[in-house]
Formats: C-alpha cells, sequence, structure tokens
C-alpha cells in the first residue's frame, strides 16, 4: 500500500479561500464514497485528476472524483442515497452524482479501463485506504483522452500536459509508449 500526503486537499482548501469562499475540500466527501463502495463490494479505481496528485510529485488539483466501476449498474445507488449523494446525470459512459459537501463525482464504466480497473493498486490518505489507477495505467489513459476529439481542446490540452508530466518525473514510462502515443507526445511544442 502506498502512503500518500495530503497536499490535494490543502490545495483545494486555498483554491476556494482564493476566490472568497469557504474553504473545503473533497475530503469528507472522499470518505463516504470510499465507505460506500468498499462496503458494498464494488471493484472501483480512481481515475484522472486524484489518480494525477497521487503519482505526481508536482502538487496539482481538481475539484471533481472520478471513478473508474467494472459496471455502472454495480453501483450501490440506494446506499449512496442514504450517504446524502444525489445524482445528477446519466450518459453513455458515465453517471454524475454529487457528494453531500458539494463535490462532483463521475463513475465511468469506460470499457478501455477495464483491464487497468483489475490492476489498480491501494493506496492510504491519511486513514482512508482507496484504489487507484497504477501510474501505466494512468499515463495510457490520460493519452488517450488527450487524442479524444469528442473532448473540448482546454480538456485534451490538460491531458496532454498531465501525461508529459508523468513521463518527465518518470522517464522509463516512455518503453511503455504506443508508437501513436509516443508520436503524440512528440508533436508537443518544446
Amino acid at each position: 500500500m502506498i502512503d500518500v500526503p495530503t497536499t490535494g486537499y490543502l490545495l483545494e482548501r486555498r483554491w476556494h479561500w482564493l476566490r472568497g469562499e469557504v474553504e473545503r475540500s473533497k475530503e469528507p466527501d472522499f470518505a463516504l464514497l470510499n465507505g460506500v463502495l468498499a462496503g458494498h463490494g464494488v471493484s472501483y479505481a480512481v481515475i484522472d485528476g486524484v489518480a494525477l496528485q497521487i503519482h505526481q510529485q508536482e502538487p496539482r488539483t481538481t475539484l471533481d472524483i472520478d471513478v473508474a466501476v467494472a459496471r455502472r449498474s454495480d453501483l450501490p445507488r440506494d446506499r449512496l442515497i442514504a450517504a446524502g449523494f444525489r445524482e445528477t446525470g446519466r450518459h453513455e459512459h458515465s453517471d454524475n452524482w454529487i457528494g453531500p459537501a458539494g463535490t462532483p463525482v463521475q463513475f465511468t464504466d469506460d470499457p478501455a479501463l477495464t483491464e487497468a480497473l483489475a490492476r489498480a493498486v491501494e493506496v492510504r490518505i491519511g486513514d482512508l485506504g482507496l484504489r487507484v489507477l497504477r501510474v501505466d495505467d494512468l499515463l495510457h489513459q490520460k493519452l488517450r483522452a488527450g487524442r479524444d476529439p469528442e473532448r473540448r481542446r482546454s480538456k485534451r490540452l490538460q491531458d496532454l500536459a498531465d501525461a508529459q508530466s508523468l513521463m518527465e518525473q518518470d522517464p522509463e514510462l516512455e518503453r511503455i509508449l504506443t508508437s501513436e502515443e509516443r508520436t503524440l507526445l512528440d508533436a508537443l511544442p518544446r
């Protein structure tokens, strides 16, 4: 199990403070969410921005929680609602919820993450133990998202920047890139 510092929570609190809002973080919603999913035996892994916070040495914040699950039909909807979560929308590959403390949560059952989900690692954030994508799977996920024409350009650019940052932190990751992924990163401005 990897022990992770709570820098992300501190960044979130400061982001809200700088905007003149009440200081808050996704920590309470994260703990509730983890308890519901683990208590119901749902196979899951944290992905995207939070996974990046965990695997990256440089601080980065994100305001939502993205979670990969094997099947969205396995979500314990009644238990999520009983814990204070409320569903805000369903889409082709995702269900959107919001936590009782206001944290957006997105569940996806993207088939491209099925194998990565099985390889997820457990990390510890304070007293919280949760499953998160391995860094190599996160890199592939970010590169795939970075070339998805359905995503906004700004999101695609952020995904590519995230992938590049992972590569800079661990140059050994280059050996796992496909030729298409390598070409994508090589096309970034130097």
